[in-house]
Protein backbone atom coordinates (compact mmCIF):
# COMPACT_ATOMS: atom_id res chain seq x y z
CA UNK A 1 0.00 0.00 0.00
CA UNK A 2 0.85 3.28 -0.72
CA UNK A 3 1.83 5.89 2.04
CA UNK A 4 -0.95 8.38 0.77
CA UNK A 5 -3.55 5.42 1.32
CA UNK A 6 -2.28 4.35 4.88
CA UNK A 7 -2.49 7.78 5.92
CA UNK A 8 -6.17 8.56 3.93
CA UNK A 9 -7.18 5.24 5.63
CA UNK A 10 -6.10 5.88 9.37
CA UNK A 11 -7.52 9.34 9.09
CA UNK A 12 -11.36 8.07 8.15
CA UNK A 13 -11.32 5.35 11.17
CA UNK A 14 -10.05 7.68 13.26
CA UNK A 15 -13.12 10.17 11.61
CA UNK A 16 -15.08 7.28 12.40
CA UNK A 17 -14.75 7.03 16.08
CA UNK A 18 -15.18 10.46 16.83
CA UNK A 19 -18.24 10.38 15.47
CA UNK A 20 -19.26 7.33 16.92
CA UNK A 21 -18.08 8.93 20.21
CA UNK A 22 -19.97 12.26 19.64
CA UNK A 23 -22.98 10.49 18.84
CA UNK A 24 -24.75 10.21 21.71
CA UNK A 25 -23.54 13.85 23.71
CA UNK A 26 -25.18 15.27 19.94
CA UNK A 27 -28.03 13.18 21.08
CA UNK A 28 -28.20 14.70 24.17
CA UNK A 29 -27.89 18.40 23.43
CA UNK A 30 -30.85 18.21 21.15
CA UNK A 31 -33.11 16.00 23.62
CA UNK A 32 -36.54 17.37 24.74
CA UNK A 33 -36.23 15.29 27.88
CA UNK A 34 -34.22 12.68 29.81
CA UNK A 35 -35.08 10.02 32.57
CA UNK A 36 -31.83 8.34 34.24
CA UNK A 37 -30.21 7.67 37.15
CA UNK A 38 -26.66 8.58 38.99
CA UNK A 39 -25.47 5.25 37.65
CA UNK A 40 -26.16 6.61 33.86
CA UNK A 41 -22.44 8.03 34.15
CA UNK A 42 -22.80 9.86 30.49
CA UNK A 43 -26.57 11.41 30.75
CA UNK A 44 -25.91 12.28 34.73
CA UNK A 45 -22.70 14.29 33.86
CA UNK A 46 -24.31 15.96 31.14
CA UNK A 47 -27.81 16.83 32.08
CA UNK A 48 -27.39 17.17 35.85
CA UNK A 49 -26.13 20.92 37.20
CA UNK A 50 -23.46 21.00 40.22
CA UNK A 51 -26.71 21.96 42.74
CA UNK A 52 -28.34 18.63 42.01
CA UNK A 53 -24.62 16.80 42.06
CA UNK A 54 -23.91 17.91 45.45
CA UNK A 55 -27.12 17.93 46.83
CA UNK A 56 -27.60 15.20 50.17
CA UNK A 57 -29.32 12.14 49.05
CA UNK A 58 -32.25 12.20 51.58
CA UNK A 59 -33.75 8.37 50.39
CA UNK A 60 -32.15 5.55 49.12
CA UNK A 61 -33.98 5.22 46.15
CA UNK A 62 -33.87 8.53 43.82
CA UNK A 63 -34.12 9.76 40.02
CA UNK A 64 -32.80 12.63 37.78
CA UNK A 65 -35.11 14.07 34.77
CA UNK A 66 -34.40 16.72 32.51
CA UNK A 67 -36.74 18.85 30.58
CA UNK A 68 -36.21 21.24 27.75
CA UNK A 69 -39.43 23.50 27.69
CA UNK A 70 -40.56 25.71 25.15
CA UNK A 71 -37.31 24.99 23.34
CA UNK A 72 -34.34 26.84 24.67
CA UNK A 73 -36.14 29.22 26.33
CA UNK A 74 -35.96 27.13 29.83
CA UNK A 75 -34.02 23.92 31.53
CA UNK A 76 -35.60 22.07 34.20
CA UNK A 77 -33.34 19.49 36.35
CA UNK A 78 -35.38 17.25 38.62
CA UNK A 79 -34.42 14.66 41.30
CA UNK A 80 -36.99 12.82 42.96
CA UNK A 81 -36.34 11.07 45.91
CA UNK A 82 -38.56 8.26 47.08
CA UNK A 83 -40.48 7.07 50.07
CA UNK A 84 -39.28 10.42 52.37
CA UNK A 85 -41.03 13.58 53.15
CA UNK A 86 -38.59 15.39 54.61
CA UNK A 87 -36.71 17.80 52.84
CA UNK A 88 -34.49 19.56 56.07
CA UNK A 89 -31.47 18.43 54.82
CA UNK A 90 -31.77 19.81 50.75
CA UNK A 91 -33.32 23.27 53.08
CA UNK A 92 -29.96 23.45 55.01
CA UNK A 93 -28.23 22.81 51.80
CA UNK A 94 -29.47 25.49 49.93
CA UNK A 95 -28.72 27.76 52.83
CA UNK A 96 -25.43 26.13 52.97
CA UNK A 97 -25.02 27.38 49.17
CA UNK A 98 -26.02 30.87 49.62
CA UNK A 99 -29.73 30.47 48.71
CA UNK A 100 -32.56 32.45 50.13
CA UNK A 101 -35.95 31.02 50.78
CA UNK A 102 -38.35 33.04 49.02
CA UNK A 103 -41.82 34.41 50.37
CA UNK A 104 -43.74 33.80 47.18
CA UNK A 105 -43.92 31.08 45.10
CA UNK A 106 -45.79 30.67 41.91
CA UNK A 107 -46.10 26.78 42.23
CA UNK A 108 -46.99 24.69 45.39
CA UNK A 109 -43.52 24.53 47.10
CA UNK A 110 -41.24 26.16 48.74
CA UNK A 111 -38.93 28.76 46.28
CA UNK A 112 -35.41 29.37 46.51
CA UNK A 113 -32.93 31.91 44.96
CA UNK A 114 -29.71 32.57 44.89
CA UNK A 115 -26.84 34.68 43.07
CA UNK A 116 -27.96 33.69 39.74
CA UNK A 117 -31.32 35.92 38.49
CA UNK A 118 -32.01 32.96 35.68
CA UNK A 119 -32.28 30.17 38.26
CA UNK A 120 -35.02 29.01 40.69
CA UNK A 121 -34.98 25.83 42.96
CA UNK A 122 -38.07 24.78 43.78
CA UNK A 123 -38.64 21.99 46.96
CA UNK A 124 -41.79 19.72 47.39
CA UNK A 125 -43.06 17.50 49.34
CA UNK A 126 -45.68 15.15 48.17
CA UNK A 127 -48.02 13.59 50.84
CA UNK A 128 -49.60 11.88 48.49
CA UNK A 129 -46.71 10.33 46.42
CA UNK A 130 -44.59 10.16 49.83
CA UNK A 131 -41.59 12.08 48.06
CA UNK A 132 -40.00 14.96 47.83
CA UNK A 133 -39.08 16.92 44.30
CA UNK A 134 -36.98 19.09 44.22
CA UNK A 135 -36.30 21.32 40.43
CA UNK A 136 -34.00 23.37 39.01
CA UNK A 137 -35.40 25.83 36.89
CA UNK A 138 -33.01 27.78 34.70
CA UNK A 139 -35.19 30.68 32.90
CA UNK A 140 -33.34 32.05 29.76
CA UNK A 141 -35.66 33.74 27.93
Amino acid sequence: MHKKTKILISLVVLLCGFIIYAIPYIKMEFAESAHYTEKDTREYSFYTPAILQEMPRISQKYEFSFINVSGPASHVNVVKFYGTMDSTKVDEYLLNKGFKKQDKCDIEATCWRGSDPQETVYVNASPGENMVIVQVVNDFS
